[in-house]
């Protein structure tokens, strides 16, 4: 496997200059990412699909071992605070469980039987979305989650850095981030991990923008839930509604800190009403504004 390789430019990094061999894993680390340019009508094509399944109230799930599982767990929790995903439509599979995100559990990653259960036990469905990620493409347990989740009527989608992996085969939709041998041979959470993330980064924001959850750039459907966050969403307003920081924030209170409720306010709607053209437009703000004198 490409990832398992020694890359004999490396040979001697423990030799180097400190400064030159950190050059040298910055390059590598550019590397990986450049790796995802052939991938973007792929990503695009399973963020379609996925965003059609969870129109209709599905999850996402996501499906790890080790630094994979982990790095989908830290692409999923931010989804909640950002995008104001609700966190009980977040599913995460770990091989080992809970906690695996922080000590190694020996074996687990092998375990199909409670990849299999958890699929189960989850109840994942036909409006579920399950991404399996895996630097190698062989993990038994993403496998075997993927599969499972595919006969359960799911969308699968497949994130792998090796060519030809299982997971890919196994997904219905396929992400290779063809990221090669790594500077410090078998270290996956380098090149490999910077590429699953950035792929993680690409497909749940895309999704996010066709669910409608982000307007002119803005994430319209964050939770605000501080200081800052508040002072962010008042900019929001006053930006999206053509009015001043004032009345901004007025309306921003007026809609419950809801930022598209509260441009819809500001705009000069009852709260009810903005509420009612909200439902309408399946809670795209743009929708919701378009033919609002």
């Amino acid at each position: 496997m490409p990832t398992e390789a020694t890359d004999p430019r490396y040979r001697e990094i423990d030799r180097w200059p400190t400064e030159i061999a950190v050059e040298a894993m910055l390059e590598a680390q550019l590397a990986a990412i450049a790796a995802l340019k052939s991938q973007t009508g792929a990503m695009a094509a399973a963020i379609e699909a996925a965003a059609d399944r969870l129109r209709r109230g599905g999850r996402i799930a996501y499906a790890g071992a080790g630094t994979s599982g982990r790095i989908g767990v830290q692409d999923g929790v931010e989804l909640t605070p950002t995008f104001n995903w609700p966190f009980e439509r977040l599913v995460f599979l770990i091989a080992g469980g809970p906690a695996a995100l922080t000590r190694t559990q020996e074996g687990a990653e092998d375990d199909r039987e409670a990849a299999t259960q958890a699929v189960k036990t989850e109840e994942i469905g036909p409006d579920d979305v399950l991404i399996g990620v895996a630097a190698s493409g062989r993990t038994p347990y993403v496998i075997a989650a993927l599969e499972a989740a595919r006969l359960a009527g799911a969308l699968t989608i497949g994130v792998a850095n090796n060519p030809d992996a299982p997971v890919l085969r196994a997904a219905e939709h396929a992400i290779l981030a063809d990221t090669g041998s790594e500077v410090v041979a078998g270290s996956t959470r380098m090149k490999a991990g910077t590429a699953q993330k950035v792929t993680l980064n690409l497909i749940s924001t895309g999704i996010m923008l066709r669910l409608g959850l982000v307007h002119h750039g803005l994430m319209v459907n964050m939770q605000v839930s501080n200081a800052k966050l508040r002072q962010r969403a008042i900019r929001m307003v006053g930006t999206l509604a053509g009015v001043e920081a004032g009345p901004a924030e007025t309306a921003l209170d007026a809609g419950g800190r809801d930022i598209k409720r509260a441009v819809l306010v500001a705009r000069g709607l009852a709260p009810a009403d903005a509420d009612a053209r909200l439902e309408q437009a399946q809670g795209s703000l743009g929708a919701a504004l378009d033919g609002l004198a």
